[in-house]
């Protein structure tokens, strides 16, 4: 155990990623697919050849900086190892290019979720198999790093409640850590910790899809879809599911665990006294998908209103649960589409706004899970700072109560999450401006830069007037998008950090 400790981060993770290729192996020698047992078999017994030499040559590693080389680490996983998982992805699908497999990978390892194989029976079941199974490890790796790396550091958005600003502080975290153990050995006890519960729920949310009527194969990737939040599927998305409504029932109740981090990890970063009834994150998710989901709702009855003969109640129900499952979907920056959200459509002659879902995923899940956006704590600081300075204007001798750490909150959470905010909007930008460069048109590259970087891939197909495919886009955007997903799942704070002198003193 102590010499995995101490083995390098990413040798680690490599390691897991060879390991995980015996996974396809098997099951396309189940399916008779022995070309592609073949390609993963030997994927496996090539990068596991890999680490161990890599191992052999880092052991007993000890960095001078715990704090950089996990955050480098971290970097580096998410940039490198999708070359890895691409090799053999790119040989078993044969014809395509590597720079198509290679965005494939990244976008499944992001837990974006984009693909440019929008072609039916493109791909083979084990290849889809292996899809999911990178973004389920990609969700995997975001649980565990989050409360291990990023909240001593005061990143992914602990940085609201903080004492100390984001990346500020991080030796000295460390530094407490190491009178109490090796922060290697904090991030092998929270994976040991998370990663049980992670496969638990995954287990849970497969064996109710199967009993609810779907073909085992695709309620598993979409069980690891839904954890992961990657919104990766084998048939294009939940309306060809044979599940239905009580399938996507399901799904909806697991996408809890992308609101809150209290659902999983409560008590391990200190609290443990609440609930999810007073967590700030899950009643601001309440507030927004009640509040849009009327909203969409209403405008689609309204719309029916003009129609001829009155409207039936499965058609107003069919409506109502479409908006619901759809508008949580994306704002966990999972992506998946209800089988009766074009029923509203249908219903109303109304077409839904694509501007909804965007704001949706810009706005994001929770903090320390695997949802993306700007996340819910950020914009609930936001919210609280300008309640506050409202109530200055008609009361400017007033008190804000709530205590110290709503006061921290709406002060310096507030500034800091400002700054996270328009950092998001500059990215954004910066993305736009260098699609356009390679040719795609202006609202094509707004929509696929919020895809990006909130790292909801399934917003091009949904969101866009017409839908967007990915495989029609130039290499050059491919490249720049891939880039966006990683900045979007790391978070350009966690990005900065690596400039903040205090982390390269020792």
């Amino acid at each position: 155990m102590n010499r995995i400790v101490r083995l390098p981060f990413f040798v680690v993770l490599m390691g897991i990623g060879a390991i995980a290729m015996i996974v396809p192996a098997g099951h396309a020698a189940v399916m008779e697919d022995f070309t592609t047992m073949r390609v993963f078999f030997y994927g496996f017994i090539l990068f596991s050849i890999l680490t161990v030499l890599i191992a052999l040559a880092t052991s007993g590693y000890s960095p001078a900086n715990v704090a950089r080389s996990q955050l480098v680490g971290l970097l580096s996983a998410f940039s490198v190892l999708p070359v890895m998982f691409a090799i053999p992805f790119y040989v078993a699908v044969g014809n395509t290019t590597f720079i198509n497999a290679w965005f494939e990978m990244v976008s499944c390892f992001t837990t974006t979720g984009a693909t440019v194989y929008d072609t039916a029976g493109r791909l083979t079941p084990s290849l889809h198999l292996w899809r999911g199974l990178v973004g389920w490890l990609g969700g995997l790796l975001i649980w565990v790093t989050a409360v291990s790396i990023f909240a001593p550091m005061n990143l992914g958005g602990f940085e609201v409640r903080a004492t100390a600003s984001a990346g500020q502080g991080a030796a000295r975290s460390y530094t407490q850590i190491d009178r109490i153990a090796d922060p290697s050995e904090r991030l092998l006890r929270y994976t040991l910790t998370l990663t049980p519960i992670y496969a638990g729920l995954t287990l849970v949310l497969w064996i109710g899809l199967v009993v609810m009527g779907e073909f085992p194969y695709i309620a598993l990737i979409h069980a690891m879809s839904t954890l992961s939040t990657s919104g990766i599927s084998p048939i294009g998305g939940l309306y060809f599911a044979a599940s239905r409504f009580w399938g996507e029932l399901l799904i909806f109740l697991f996408f809890v665990f992308a609101l809150s981090r209290l659902t999983f990890s409560k008590g391990m970063i200190g609290e443990g006294g609440k609930g999810l009834r007073r967590d700030p994150e899950f009643i601001t998710a309440l507030v927004l998908i009640g509040t849009v989901t009327l909203l969409l709702f209403l405008r689609h009855y309204i719309g029916a209103a003009d129609r001829d003969g009155p409207a039936q109640l499965q058609e107003v129900g069919a409506a109502l649960w479409g908006a619901l499952f759809t508008v949580t979907s994306f704002l966990t920056t999972t992506g998946f589409e209800s089988h009766f959200w074009d029923g509203a459509t249908v219903w109303s002659g109304l077409e839904t706004p694509g501007l909804f879902l965007i704001g949706m995923a810009l706005i994001g899940g929770g903090v320390a899970t695997t949802a993306g956006g700007v996340k819910l704590l950020r914009i609930y600081a936001l919210y609280r700072h300008g309640e506050r300075e409202q109530e200055r204007l008609l009361h400017p001798s007033s008190i804000g109560g709530g205590g110290r750490e709503a006061r921290r909150v709406r002060k310096q959470g507030a500034f800091i999450s400002w700054v996270f905010f328009m950092l998001f909007a500059l990215s954004i930008a910066a993305v736009m401006l260098m699609l356009s460069l390679t040719g795609v048109q202006f609202e094509t590259s707004m929509v696929l830069a919020v895809s990006a970087l909130s790292t909801t891939g399934p917003l091009a197909t949904v969101a866009a007037e017409t839908p967007i495919a990915y495989s029609g886009i130039p290499d050059p955007a491919k490249a720049i998008l891939a880039a966006a997903m990683v900045l979007g799942r790391l978070e350009t704070l966690a990005i900065i950090a690596l400039f903040n002198p205090e982390i390269w003193q020792r």
